[in-house]
C-alpha cells in the first residue's frame, strides 16, 4: 500500500531528495555561532561522521549569512538556513549557496518581501521549510481557537504556504512542532490529510537527552509507522551529534532505514546465570559501527535464548557461567563467560573480511 510519505511532492535539498518515495532523512542543528566558521565546520563534520543527512544553521544576522559560502566550501552535507523576520538574510544566503531555507513567509513583512524570497529561491533551486511552533502561534489564531491545537497549527502552516503559492512557489516542506507529544502527533496527522508537501517531523523543547529521546521516539516513531513524515529531527538539550544518533535509531526502529547492525538482547530475569547486562553492553558497543547488514543477539538463559539466537545471524545464548555461540542457527561452540564477547566479535569480523 502506498504510504502518505510516498505521495507528497518531491523536493531536492542540495543533492538529497525529500518526499515522493525518497528515504526518510535525519536532520540536526548546529549550536555554534554561524559566523564562527571554523567552529561551525568542525561541528558539521562531526555530524556528517555520525550520519546526519541535513544540518541546519542559525542565521540571526548578516555576518552569519555571509559566512555560509565559506562553510559550504568545507562540508558535504546539505545546509539549511534558519531565518526569522528579516527577508534580506534569506536573499543573502540564497546567493551564497545555501541548500534550503527555513522561514515563515507571514513573518517577513510586506508581500513584496515574500515575492523577492520566492523568486530568489526559485532561481537558485532552493526549497523553503515553513516551520510552525505551538509556542509562537499568531495572536489571531490563539484568539480564534483559545489555545494551541492541531487545527490552529495547520491553519498557520496553510496561511504561510498560501503566500508562497501566490507567487508560484511550491518547493515547500512543512513542520508543526509542539512540546506536547499528543498535540504534535494530532497536528501532523491532520497536516498529512491537507498538504501535498513533505513533512519535517519533530517534538520541540523535549529537554535533556533521556527525556527528549523518549518523547521523540514516541511522537516521531508513531507518525513514521503510520506512513507520515519525510524528514525528522530529534531535539535534545545535549550535544547535537547525539540528536543524529537518536534520529537514526528511531528511523531504523520504524523499519525505514535498512543496513547496519540490528542488536537484540533480552531483559534480565531470575533465570539468568551470567552477567547479561555487562555482556550485552560490551557486544553492542563493539558491533554497533560495523558496516554489515546483520542481526546480533545476546540472550540470557535457556528458555528463549537459543531460539532467539538461532534466528539472528550471530548470537549468544547464556548458561551457567558460560554460553553458546550461534551462527545462522548453528551452534559453533560453548565458551566461558569471559570469552563470549571476544569470540563472537572475532567471528563476525572474520566473516566480514571474507565477504
Amino acid at each position: 500500500m502506498m504510504e502518505k510519505r510516498d505521495t507528497v511532492k518531491k523536493i531536492k535539498v542540495g543533492g538529497l531528495e525529500i518526499g515522493g518515495g525518497a528515504p526518510v532523512s535525519v536532520q540536526t542543528m548546529c549550536n555554534t555561532k554561524t559566523r564562527d566558521v571554523e567552529g561551525t565546520v568542525e561541528q558539521i563534520k562531526a555530524m556528517e561522521a555520525a550520519g546526519a543527512d541535513i544540518v541546519r544553521i542559525a542565521i540571526p544576522d548578516m555576518d552569519s549569512a555571509k559566512a555560509v559560502s565559506r562553510i559550504k566550501e568545507q562540508v558535504r552535507v546539505p545546509l539549511v538556513a534558519d531565518i526569522h523576520f528579516d527577508y534580506r538574510l534569506a536573499l543573502e544566503v540564497a546567493e551564497r549557496g545555501i541548500d534550503k531555507i527555513r522561514i515563515n513567509p507571514g513573518n517577513i513583512g510586506a508581500q513584496e518581501n515574500v515575492k523577492a524570497v520566492a523568486d530568489s529561491c526559485r532561481r537558485h533551486g532552493i526549497p523553503i521549510r515553513i516551520g510552525v511552533n505551538a509556542g509562537s502561534l499568531e495572536p489571531r489564531l490563539l484568539e480564534k481557537y483559545g489555545h494551541p491545537c492541531p487545527e490552529a497549527l495547520v491553519e498557520s502552516a496553510r496561511d504561510h504556504a498560501a503566500l508562497l503559492e501566490k507567487f508560484d512557489f511550491t518547493d515547500i516542506c512543512i513542520s508543526m512542532k509542539a512540546s506536547s507529544v499528543p498535540l504534535t502527533v494530532a497536528a501532523y496527522r491532520l497536516a498529512a490529510e491537507v498538504f501535498p508537501y513533505p513533512l519535517h517531523l519533530g517534538i520541540t523543547e523535549t529537554g535533556t537527552e533521556w527525556n527528549g529521546t523518549i518523547q521523540s521516539a514516541v511522537g516521531i516513531g508513531a507518525l513514521l509507522c503510520q506512513g507520515i513524515g519525510n524528514t525528522i529531527r530529534v531535539s535534545l538539550t545535549a550535544d547535537p551529534v547525539r540528536e543524529v544518533s537518536a534520529g537514526i535509531a528511531i528511523v531504523k526502529a520504524a523499519g525505514l532505514r535498512p543496513g547496519g547492525v540490528k542488536f537484540v538482547s533480552c531483559p534480565t530475569c531470575g533465570r539468568t546465570e551470567i552477567d547479561l547486562i555487562s555482556l550485552a553492553s560490551q557486544v553492542e558497543q563493539r558491533v554497533k559501527d560495523m558496516p554489515r547488514d546483520i542481526t546480533v543477539a545476546v540472550m540470557g538463559c535457556v528458555v528463549n535464548g537459543p531460539g532467539e539466537a538461532r534466528e539472528a545471524d550471530y548470537g549468544i545464548a547464556g548458561g551457567k557461567g558460560k554460553g553458546l555461540i550461534f551462527k545462522k542457527g548453528r551452534v559453533l561452540g560453548t565458551y566461558p563467560y569471559e570469552e563470549l564477547c571476544d569470540r563472537l566479535v572475532e567471528l563476525i569480523e572474520k566473516d566480514g573480511e571474507r565477504a
